[in-house]
C-alpha cells in the first residue's frame, strides 16, 4: 500500500477518515502506521463503519421523511385497503421513494395487528423481495371485498353527539367505498342518515356540494344541544319525583302498607 493511498484513510494524526469524514480517534497504543496485511484489516474496518454510519443515517432520512407523508398508520379495519395503498404509493413517489426503499418504510405506517402481519411477510421474504410482492400480499390480507363495508356505509346514521363529526364521518365511509360518487348523490346519503327535525330546517336547493351540507349543520348544532338538554332535564325532574315517592313511602307504617 503506497504512502498516497495510505492518506486518503489516515488524517494527520492518525486518526481513520474517509472521504474527509471522521470515523474514529486511534489512541497511542494504535498511532503505529500498519503495514502489508495489517492495513488491509485495518482499511476493512474502515469500510464496516463508514457501511454502518450510512445505513444509520438512512434509517434516521427515512424516519424524517415518514413525517411528512400526508397519510394515516393502517391498522386493517379504519380504512378501505386499495385507497390506503393508493395513498401511500402517490406519496412514495411524491418523495422518489424507490421500489426497494418502499419495503423499509412501509412498516412506519402499520399499526396493532398490521404490525404482526409485517412482522411474518420479514421472516418469509425479507427486506430483499420485490415491493409488488409485498403489496399484493397486502391487499389480498386487508382488502374486504364483501358486502359488510359498502352496507355500514350505506346504513350509518346519526344517533348522537356533533351532527357535523357524523357527516364528515358518513362522507369518509362513503368516499372509502366508492371515490366516483357524485355530489349529489352523496349530500343524499348523508342527509337520509339525520334526524328529520334537522334536515327539515335545511333547503335542498341551496346545498350543491358537501361544503354546504356541513355549514348548514353547523348552524343547527344548537338544535341538538336544546333536545339533549330537554332530555337531560326530564330525566332529572323523574329522579326527583322518583326519590318523593320513596321517602313518602319509607314514612307509612308497616302495618299500614298491608291494608
Amino acid at each position: 500500500m503506497t504512502e498516497d493511498t495510505l492518506k486518503s484513510y489516515c488524517d494527520e494524526d492518525g486518526n481513520m477518515i474517509f472521504q474527509d469524514q471522521f470515523l474514529g480517534e486511534i489512541t497511542q497504543e494504535e498511532s503505529v502506521i500498519p503495514n502489508g496485511r495489517n492495513l488491509d484489516d485495518s482499511i476493512v474496518k474502515i469500510l464496516k463503519k463508514l457501511i454502518k454510519t450510512q445505513q444509520n443515517k438512512e434509517k434516521q432520512s427515512m424516519k424524517k421523511i415518514s413525517a411528512t407523508f400526508v397519510i394515516e398508520k393502517f391498522d386493517g379495519k379504519n380504512m378501505n385497503a386499495y385507497n390506503w395503498m393508493e395513498t401511500f404509493e402517490k406519496e412514495c413517489a411524491r418523495f422518489d421513494i424507490v421500489e426497494e426503499e418502499k419495503i423499509d418504510i412501509f412498516r412506519l405506517f402499520l399499526e396493532k395487528s398490521c404490525i404482526d402481519w409485517y412482522s411474518s411477510m420479514m421472516i418469509k421474504h425479507g427486506l430483499q423481495s420485490e415491493w409488488s410482492e409485498w403489496k399484493s400480499s397486502f391487499l389480498q390480507t386487508y382488502a374486504n371485498e364483501n358486502w359488510t363495508t359498502s352496507k355500514y356505509a350505506l346504513f350509518f346514521k346519526y344517533q348522537t353527539g356533533s351532527l357535523l363529526e357524523y357527516a364528515i364521518k358518513r362522507e369518509k365511509l362513503l368516499l372509502e367505498v366508492r371515490k366516483t360518487i357524485d355530489q349529489g348523490t352523496l349530500i343524499d346519503i348523508i342527509a337520509a342518515g339525520l334526524p328529520d327535525f334537522i334536515t327539515d330546517r335545511i333547503n335542498k336547493e341551496e346545498i350543491v356540494q358537501t361544503k354546504d351540507l356541513f355549514n348548514e349543520l353547523g348552524k343547527l348544532k344548537h338544535l341538538v344541544a336544546k333536545k339533549k338538554f330537554s332530555k337531560e332535564k326530564k330525566s332529572a325532574v323523574f329522579v326527583k319525583i322518583y326519590k318523593k315517592v320513596c321517602a313518602i313511602i319509607q314514612k307509612i307504617p308497616a302495618g299500614s302498607k298491608q291494608k
